[in-house]
């Protein structure tokens, strides 16, 4: 079940189920059973998507020691294994979007996999700033959810919806970058410590973060809280994101320092779910 976890890339699969979800529930006010079908679909298709990662970067990845022990690196799992897991999982995805749900929300799901396996992955080879396109990914299943909750695939609210989940994985993955410097030099990747220094890219990536937390404050505008309580609690963790990265725009930020960044966005995206989801829950009126 571990080789299993560490192809599917369970902890980024599960994330991605979480944010479905969550449009789910935007869209439709409450969580009933339909829920199981977006969430589901979902995250059979991103597995299938993370084990043709294996197979696309298994070179790179014997390279880095945070990745070296991977399924294929590691020799736990042949190609042909990973191959046929891969085609089983996103089969029975998309096949479970389309009779359950219907085509949009298939097509979203394999223009997330195509977008991930086809265009991000062999850009980030070439380009250090792949990162910035390839975020589209993660804005794809929070809409899958808004759209199989009865929501408007071109409704605001859904393009909210993509735009607060891709603006937040760039100084994600920025963050991951500055503390995993090291290893990914190793890859033999191309990436945006090529381009900037180390304190300018603490800036920039200060800057994406700053995006982040001002956009949470937006949820409200596009009705998606209501309540007071929520409001002042999204404000509140807005600013308080915005005051813990702060020390990255000191010259001496540290590794330890952008890993607490890192985790800081991370739980802060985690935490503004959690609030929104509890106010759309509560009883009205």
């Amino acid at each position: 079940m571990k080789t299993l976890f560490d192809l599917v890339k369970i902890r980024i699969t599960v994330l991605v189920s979480i944010t479905t979800g969550f449009g789910y529930l935007l869209s439709r006010g409450t969580f009933d059973i339909g829920v199981i079908y977006p969430v589901l679909g979902i995250f059979l298709t991103a597995c299938g998507s993370a084990a043709i990662n294996h197979l696309q970067e298994s070179d790179i990845d014997i390279r880095m020691n945070r990745t070296k022990n991977r399924p294929l690196p590691s020799g736990m799992l042949s190609k042909l294994q990973v191959i046929l897991i891969a085609a089983g999982f996103v089969i029975t995805g998309s096949m479970l979007l389309l009779v359950a749900l219907g085509v949009v929300e298939m097509l979203l799901s394999l223009l997330a996999l195509v977008w991930y396996n086809i265009i991000y992955t062999p850009m980030k080879r070439k380009n250090p700033f792949a990162v910035v396109p390839g975020s589209i990914i993660g804005s794809i299943p929070p809409v899958v959810g808004w759209v199989a909750g009865g929501g408007d695939l071109a409704s605001p609210e859904s393009v909210f919806l993509a735009f607060f989940f891709f603006i937040w994985q760039i100084p994600h993955f920025w963050l991951l970058l500055l503390f995993l410097n090291k290893d990914y030099e190793s890859s033999g990747l191309p990436t945006i410590m090529s381009r900037f220094n180390e304190p300018q890219l603490a800036r920039i990536t200060f800057v994406w973060t700053f995006a982040t937390a001002l956009s949470a404050l937006l949820f409200p505008l596009f009705g998606l809280v209501n309540g007071w309580v929520s409001l002042l609690l999204i404000v509140f963790s807005s600013a308080s994101l915005i005051v813990y990265s702060i020390q990255l725009l000191k010259h001496d930020t540290g590794r330890q320092s952008f890993k607490k960044a890192f985790m800081g966005i991370n739980y802060f995206v985690l935490y503004l779910v959690l609030v929104v989801s509890i106010d759309k829950l509560m009883p009205k009126g």
